[in-house]
Order: C-alpha cells, then structure tokens, then sequence
C-alpha cells in the first residue's frame, strides 16, 4: 500500500484547483466546453490501456477468456445500442468481491467480481454497465478533470490509485477500522476530485436506461440493482465498510423511483430495433455484438448464471476455499439445493483443488443435459488434462475446436493445456491452434502467454522471446518489456522481419518509459512472464 501514496499524492497536486464544490453542482458543464480538448481521443485511448495494464500489474484483473468473452458480449451490444455507436469500449474483470464497477479514459470499463456475485440476474449487470457506458460517452469522465492542465499522466496515475486503492480494502473487523479509516480519508481526498456530478449521475441513469432498452435488456433492471445497493448501503451504515459502488454512485430513494418511473415510461415507447429499418452497426466490434433491426433472433443469450458461478469459482482465496463455499449453498438457514450453474461452479472448484475424479462425474451428467453449452464442455475437456489424462483432454478438445472453430475462450484453454502437456509436438500444435487469433488478440496478454509458450516448445526461441516482451507489456512492465526486446535485438539470427517489427515496438514502447522515469515511476520488480 505505501506505493500507492504517491499516485495519491499525485491526483491531488494536479487536480488541486478542482474544489469539492465543484462535485456537488446540479447543472451540467456547458456543451461548449474544452473538455474534448483536453485529451485527444488517440491519448484517451492510451490512458484507458494504461490502467488496465497497471491493475494487471498489481494483479487484480481477472483474465478469464471464457468469462471475459461473456462480458465483452454483453457489453458491445449495450455499446452498440448506445449514442455513440462507433465509440468502442474494452471491458474487463477484476478478482476482488467487493461491489465496484467504474469507467475510465477511452471507453474502458472495469467490473468487480463482487458486482456479478451480487446481481440476481443478467439484465442488472446490463444495467451497471449501461450506466458507465453513459459515462463514457457524455465525457463525464474527461469533463472531471477538464479544469486541470497539469501534467497528464499523474492524473491518471491517481486515478488508479483510487481503483487499486478500492480493491485493497477488504477489511471487515473493527480491529482494522484505523487502518480503514485512514485509506478511505486518503482515497477521499482525491475521489472528491474526479467524482461525478450529481447530475452526471442523472444523465447517465437517464441515458443509460434507453440504452438498455434498445439493446433489448429490460430497463427496470437498473433501478433493481439501485435498491440491492441501497439495502446493502443500509446494511453497513453502522460501520465503516461501505460499499465501494456507493462512494462514486450514491443511491437515493429518489434516484430509485427516478429510475423505475423513467423505466416504465421507456418500456412502454416501440423499441427501435423492432419498428425501423436502419440497422446500429459499430464497425470497430465484432459483427455477432452488433444489432441489427428487425432480426427478431437478436434478443440477448442469458449466461449470467454460468457465468457468475465460473467467477465465484475463479475468485475464491483458494480453491478449497471454493469448494467450501459451494457446499456451504447447500448447508444453513438458507440452505438450498444446487442449481445446475451452481453445479457447475462446484465442479470447478473441485477440479482445480485436486479431485477431478468427482468433478467428472457432476460434468458428465451436466453434459448429457446440456449437450450444446460449452462452460460445461470446455470444463469437460479440461478436467481430463487434471486427471492426468492429456490424451484424452486433447481429444475433447479437438473436437470442440471443431465445433467453435477459432472461438477465443477454446482456444487459448487448449492452448494452455498444451502448454503443461510441455513437448515439441504439443507446442507445435499450440502455435497452429493460435495463428488464427493472432490478428485480433494482440492485445491479449493471455494469448500473447499462450504464443510464448507454444513458441518456446516448439523451437522457435526468438519468437517466443517477442511475445514474453509483449506479455510483460500488457501487463504493466513497459521497462521490463523493452529490456527483453533490446536483448532479443542483439541476437544476429533474427531475420529482416522481425527485426524491423521489434524495433518498431521498441521505438513505440520507448517514449513511455521515459515520462515514467521523468514522473519517477519505479519499474515493477516482478520477474518476466515465463511459466
């Protein structure tokens, strides 16, 4: 935590002349205003990555290709549905439980696991998400700091800071209140800074709601996780643990029946995907995202419950601790018998703790009943590998890939399993499982892992050597990142190609670290990504 204090300390300094009065205003800055001067949409984008590659780096991002294919899903079509079709966005998951979402520079969008683990069903995480994109695309984040014209990037290193600083505090006992109380001052200081208005908050309710109806959500969702909020703000008022969701989006009775009356006046307009012939089409997302008009089919696919029990799976302490909580749904006062989804989450739990001779037995039967649903069938073909069985495990694999050709989440699961299988030939077939993806997965540092290792199996060192640099890029290492590229440039075997690639990213990645060293940003001093 102490590292943190800096990029506290930071976002004060340089957004110093924003005053707390300035918060609580009830009108909006003028439409006129500079703000969009401030950064080009090119900086925001870069500022947006910046901080997931720094939660990366501090290890809070959950990178889930199942679970994050999911929430990009859900998220592209509440984007494309949005006024700003064309804006795009990155959506991503964090490990922690505690009840958070917010939204930051160049439409990137983070979700706490906690918020998912709390929701009751798709439509209010839709909800949740509708309302930052509104954020995102009425500049409420950009107008926050429009009257700062300091140096830019310890704005956004504060700006993390109060994120990390969130996702640190998980104290419940009173024998830490002290030390609670001191973060939430110093986080304060600067949250009162870059909080939204109250009536930005109105406007992206307002905004976020029509956006949740046109993607074909149902728009009361948002004001039912409002009241979840609002008991869970009850629940904690004689202590100091607060939901996090509840600092930067306070939840009123008003701002409640706002929402419900502005949801039933919404519910009962025509929706215009049913009533025109223009199609909502973002070029810069996936073509299965977009909403097309009239396509009666286009309603969304409800995961939410697999995918809320893949996560409670995924972000328990330990996977003991998983299986734990599992049989605890099934024990108590609220004891209850486990839904399939909750199976399902159990069997993952009991897979990943070391008995995968259960866990086949709960998947197998899961399968026979959904034959088509493929969080079972990757869990499927996954547990066999933990069985010690590889044979087997690439057989299902192989024919799912034959079933989701060049699916993301299928693919960097087997190429992972190949990867522990750990010979040439698994490598060789890691890299050919791969290539598909690598035009859009750049970004990826799961795939960029994956490639790395698949690389490294199968012989080919200086290729593998680029994707470990560009794995500790993305996850918050730039300097970590360009001293194995300058190692990489010293070998006289790399070809014209790749030479010329290499440098290239060197002169991309090289401007970065040197403002970082400027403003005094200390390397990680995390190893490479070398597994």
């Amino acid at each position: 935590m102490p590292r943190l204090l800096p990029l506290v300390a930071a976002l004060v300094f340089s957004l110093g002349i924003v005053t707390s009065a300035n918060a609580q205003t009830t009108s909006l800055p003028d439409m006129g205003s500079s703000a969009a001067e401030l950064l080009s949409p090119e900086q925001e984008a870069d500022y947006g990555a910046y901080t997931l590659y720094q939660l990366r780096n501090y290890g809070y991002v959950l990178d889930d290709p199942l679970l994050e294919s999911w929430l990009q899903g859900m998220g592209h079509r509440l984007g494309a549905a949005s006024d700003r079709p064309k804006q795009p966005f990155t959506f991503f998951l964090l490990k922690q439980r505690q009840i958070n979402a917010f939204a930051t520079f160049g439409g990137y969008i983070g979700v706490n696991a906690g918020l998912i683990l709390t929701a009751q069903a798709e439509d209010e995480v839709a909800g949740v998400l509708a309302h930052e994109i509104s954020h995102v695309t009425q500049r409420h984040i950009l107008r926050s700091v429009e009257r700062s014209k300091k140096d830019q990037l310890p704005i956004l290193l504060g700006m993390l800071a109060i994120v990390v600083a969130a996702q640190q505090n998980k104290s419940n006992s009173s024998d830490d209140a002290i030390g609670a109380a001191v973060m939430g001052g110093q986080a304060l200081i600067a949250q009162r800074q870059i909080d939204y208005t109250r009536a930005s908050e109105t406007e992206a309710d307002r905004i976020g709601i029509q956006t949740l109806n046109r993607a074909q959500y149902r728009a009361g969702a948002m004001a039912d996780f409002f009241e979840r909020m609002a008991t869970a703000g009850r629940g904690n008022s004689g202590g100091y643990q607060v939901p996090d969701y509840l600092r930067s989006h306070p939840v009123t009775t008003t701002r409640i029946s706002e929402a419900r009356e502005r949801a039933a006046r919404i519910e009962n307009e025509p929706k215009p995907f049913e009533t025109t012939a223009a199609s909502q089409t973002n070029p810069l997302i996936p073509n299965q995202f977009n909403l097309v008009a009239g396509n009666a089919a286009n309603s969304p696919i409800r995961q939410f419950e697999w995918a809320r029990e893949r996560l409670r799976a995924l972000t328990a302490s330990s996977p003991q601790d998983a299986v734990s909580e599992f049989k605890g749904l099934t024990t108590g006062v609220a004891a209850t018998k486990l839904t399939d989804p909750q199976r399902y989450g159990y069997a993952l739990a009991l897979m990943q703790s070391g008995s995968p001779g259960a866990s086949e037995a709960m998947l197998e039967e899961l399968k026979t009943k959904y034959p088509d649903n493929l969080w079972v069938a990757l869990a499927y073909a996954e547990n066999a590998n933990y069985a010690k069985n590889p044979a087997q495990s690439q057989l299902r694999f192989e024919a799912l890939l034959k079933r989701y050709p060049q699916h993301v989440a299928v693919s960097l699961t087997y190429a992972r399993i190949l990867g522990e299988i750990g010979n040439a030939d698994a490598g060789r077939r890691a890299q050919t499982v791969l290539r598909p993806l690598l035009a859009n997965s750049a970004d990826d540092p799961v795939f960029q892992k994956s490639f790395a290792r698949a690389s490294e199996l199968a012989g080919d060192i200086n290729r593998a050597a680029e994707a470990y640099a560009e794995t500790a890029y993305l996850n918050g290492r730039p300097e970590d990142a360009l001293k194995q590229l300058d190692g990489l440039l010293k070998k006289e075997n790399l070809d014209y190609v790749q030479r010329a690639r290499v440098e290239a990213r060197m002169a991309a990645i090289t401007p970065e670290v040197l403002e970082m060293r400027r403003q005094g940003v200390k390397p990680s001093e995390q190893p490479p990504d070398r597994t």
